[in-house]
């Protein structure tokens, strides 16, 4: 799995999405002949989920049978635990995960 680090984005939804179609597809594209891909965005408010996972489910579906899976995070080790799951799980693509790297914390059991 090939991962790219997605930056120089500008702050604004509708400036990031467009500069991202403009600059980061064709290098998508490009990659996409290497295997499967995992993008990783750097961290950013809500504003930003919608272009963001439209544009990677056209991609995931654009590159089928290649898996196609974005995370935003800045954090090396989340990114890599996120680059493990995935190749691990042949199944999922299309996905978009902000990570925190704090993990999922402890799980919480017989609920009172």
């Amino acid at each position: 799995m090939k991962l790219l680090r997605i930056d120089g984005l500008p702050e604004g939804a509708l400036d990031a999405a467009a500069l991202f179609h403009e600059a980061w597809l064709p290098r998508i594209r490009a990659a996409a002949s290497e295997g499967d891909l995992l993008l990783a965005f750097p961290p950013a408010d809500h504003t930003q989920r919608g272009w963001r996972l439209a544009a990677l489910q056209q991609l995931a579906r654009e590159l089928a049978p290649l898996r196609v899976n974005a995370v935003a995070s800045d954090e090396a080790s989340a990114l890599s635990a996120a680059e493990a799951y995935l190749a691990a799980a042949p199944g999922v693509t299309g996905q978009y995960l902000p990570l925190d790297g704090q993990g999922a914390g402890k799980v919480l059991e017989g609920a009172s």
